[in-house]
């Protein structure tokens, strides 16, 4: 009888042991490693990319070179920055409340938003402010986000698609990098089947440099057989009340009313086509209805700007450049350009991480020979037969 006391007393403690050892291990993958609760992740989907713990890449915190930049993840996951969700925009506009605040209501099936109404915020009642100046719009999500938000109609610099400063890009995937690009130069910023947008470079090489300091001027968004190019003027001195916007369609001026809806649009073949004011000047919205829309602001390099990055600018030139941030819609999962590829699902990006300018090459990929010119050797997009160039 003893001796069968003492095998049941080490079998206990021999399970004792064991499951001790399963709990260790439990709390062990609860609290580290890639993916794992407070791993690289959110929520723990081993080494996955992006949001929900599948990503290498801090995916909330915005980490590697991307400070600031909110839910960025450093892989594939979020749909790389893109607005591919058909049901987003998917509503009918329905009468305003009284207090004039818009609503929406949503429609499309299979969206967890189906059947809702959405209402614009009191502090934002619409999508358009009125007098259209330095109000919040009223974003509407009738997609997964099932939400009407408050947003600034800025382009925002830490956003995917961005494109600012001695070019510094946000791509797809949320990584930050920089292309300098060329003095006078011309590059595929966007190459795909049926949309390409070329950037023109301004720049300067003070004395002693091996390399130009470059800004973007001006940018061409071709579809189909039109082309809308949005520049800056070359002005000698910086006034925040004069506009140094310039829009042309099709090689011919336009202009954007300062006034009323401040706004222009045209309808180009199936696509509607419209730029917007956000400011009085220097700021606009432009849309291409099923390919773009893009969120610009024209701003000057400042004195002291020019004194702590040692740009030696010449006194008669405030290199009036854009500042832009793109959203695209049903981009080709084999779209080219200096930005367009950070949208591929496969993209990996080549740029050294940890270090203050991670560089992005492909200079000679993507140059084209003009503003206007759809030739590049990674180019995908070709005009219709027949074309004449611009």
């Amino acid at each position: 009888m003893a001796s069968r006391k003492s095998y049941i007393l080490v079998a206990f403690f021999v399970f004792l042991m064991g499951t001790e050892a399963v709990l260790a291990a439990n709390n062990g993958n609860n609290s580290n490693g890639n993916g794992n609760n407070d791993g690289n992740g959110n929520k723990g989907d081993d080494n996955g990319n992006g949001h929900n713990g599948k990503g290498n890449g801090n995916a909330n915190k915005g980490d590697d070179n991307r400070k600031g930049n909110k839910d960025k993840g450093n892989g594939k996951g979020n749909k790389k920055g893109k607005d591919d969700d058909p049901h987003t925009t998917d509503y009918d506009v329905l009468t305003p409340l009284p207090s004039g605040q818009e609503r929406h209501f949503c429609k499309g099936k299979g969206s967890p938003c189906y059947f809702k109404t959405l209402v614009c915020p009191a502090e934002c009642p619409g999508k358009k402010p009125k007098k259209n100046k330095k109000n919040k719009g009223c974003f509407v999500n009738c997609g997964s986000k099932c939400e009407a938000t408050c947003k600034w109609r800025k382009p925002n610099c830490d956003g995917y698609g961005s494109l600012c400063y001695d070019p510094r890009f946000v791509g797809g995937d949320g990584v930050m990098f920089y292309f300098h690009g060329a003095k006078g130069g011309n590059f595929a910023i966007v190459s795909d089947d049926n949309l390409q947008i070329n950037a023109h470079f301004i720049g300067t090489r003070p004395e002693g440099r091996t390399r130009d300091y470059t800004w973007v001027q001006a940018l061409a968004v071709m579809f189909d057989t039109h082309a809308l190019v949005i520049a800056a003027n070359r002005v000698s001195h910086w006034d925040d009340n004069v506009d140094a916007l310039s829009i042309r369609w099709n090689g011919e001026a336009i202009d954007i009313p300062t006034d009323g809806d401040a706004e222009w649009k045209t309808k180009a073949d199936e696509r509607q086509v419209l730029v917007e004011r956000t400011d009085d000047t220097n700021n606009v919205r432009v849309k291409v209805a099923g390919l773009v829309e893009l969120h610009i602001k024209i701003r000057p390099i400042g004195k002291e700007e020019n004194k702590v990055h040692n740009y030696q600018l010449p006194d008669d030139d405030a290199f009036a450049h854009l500042e832009t941030q793109f959203k695209f819609t049903n981009l080709s999962d084999l779209v080219e350009g200096v930005l367009g590829k950070t949208y591929r699902p496969d993209y990996v990006s080549p740029v050294k991480r940890g270090v203050p300018m991670p560089m992005m090459g492909g200079e000679d990929k993507y140059q084209t020979p003009s503003l206007y010119s759809p030739l590049c050797k990674a180019c995908r997009f070709q005009r219709p037969s027949g074309f004449a160039s611009i």
